[in-house]
């Protein structure tokens, strides 16, 4: 084992921290026969450090190695008013087994404890490594979600889904719903994420809502269109035809991509009829929860950037 000091990203590291994320992921990837996770070019995995930081300045950790100063490790993680978020986190291969990771996972779980906070994440269910390391650390696997994505549209089929004319782009108005229907339905609350989301300085955000006849708002999911990341989410929906007509609205957005999302496995007329318009899985992931937790209503989606489990 390796002795690393944790300690924030420091300005200027940001290109080193951006590369050992695409290196480690697709490391990972690659050598359990599968393809790289980030084909694009090498600095787009820099967008998870201008994000993280401009949401939350100073909340990218690293692992620095002791004796050669290299940066053996990071994690993104923030606080928000009911739990920690626990971004994406990464060992370099170099590093691997040596305990980078579990050292960066120990100071985020000191924090929320001080804090007296829950830690939510989203995990592969394929990498084992990475599931051991947080169910040690008392993570517990809550929702199985399905990564899939579509290749073909049938754009006519979309346009048809029930609901679709009540989707409409989000605006800053909708925010207080938007939180408050997330509250509702799955109990935790992140207001700065969804301003964020819907301001959209960056240009790679689009966010959606789908009102109901009743003037309420029935849900909502954004989408990031990035060479780092080309995702739906996240999304919360009253019940599975409205988180039909948002994705089917979505995916309208961004028929000349092909977006990965994550559904919950036990929306199964969801899942069903995602089968149906041509959807095929490539992964599956867990929501795990270290502390309280309260099953969700509804339809949740989350994604990757940021981490929203």
């Amino acid at each position: 084992m390796s002795e690393f000091t944790i300690r924030p990203m420091r300005t200027g590291e940001a290109d080193e921290v951006s590369e050992l994320v695409r290196v480690s992921t697709n490391h990972w990837y690659e050598s359990h026969a599968r393809g790289a996770i980030f084909t694009g070019p090498a600095e787009a995995t820099r967008l998870f450090c201008e994000v993280y930081e401009a949401l939350d300045p100073g909340f990218c950790i690293v692992a620095e190695d002791a004796e050669t100063g290299r940066l053996a490790g990071s994690c993104f993680y923030r606080r928000r008013e009911t739990h920690i978020s626990l971004g994406i986190m990464n060992a370099h291969p170099y590093f691997f087994g040596q305990g980078a990771a579990a050292q960066l996972l120990a100071f985020i779980t000191n924090y929320a404890d001080q804090q007296g906070l829950p830690i939510r994440l989203v995990s592969s269910a394929i990498n084992l490594d990475s599931f051991s390391l947080y169910n040690r650390a008392g993570f517990v696997p809550r929702i199985i979600f399905q990564d899939m994505f579509i290749e073909s549209l049938d754009e006519d089929l979309l346009a048809s889904v029930n609901g679709a004319d009540r989707v409409r782009p989000a605006t800053p108005d909708d925010i207080p719903a938007i939180v408050s229907l997330e509250q509702e339905l799955v109990g935790i609350r992140r207001e700065k994420d969804y301003r964020f989301f819907i301001e959209n300085a960056m240009g790679i955000w689009h966010t959606l809502v789908l009102e109901g006849d009743d003037g309420r708002i029935d849900g909502f999911l954004g989408s990031v269109a990035h060479p780092g990341s080309n995702l739906l989410g996240p999304g919360v929906m009253r019940d599975e035809s409205t988180a039909e007509a948002l994705i089917a609205a979505q995916l309208n957005h961004h028929r000349d991509s092909t977006p990965v999302f994550l559904v919950p496995a036990q929306a199964a007329e969801l899942v069903r009829t995602l089968y149906g318009w041509g959807a095929r899985n490539c992964e599956l992931h867990f929501a795990q929860i270290r502390g309280d937790f309260r099953p969700p209503t509804g339809v949740i989606m989350p994604t990757f950037m940021p981490e929203t489990g």
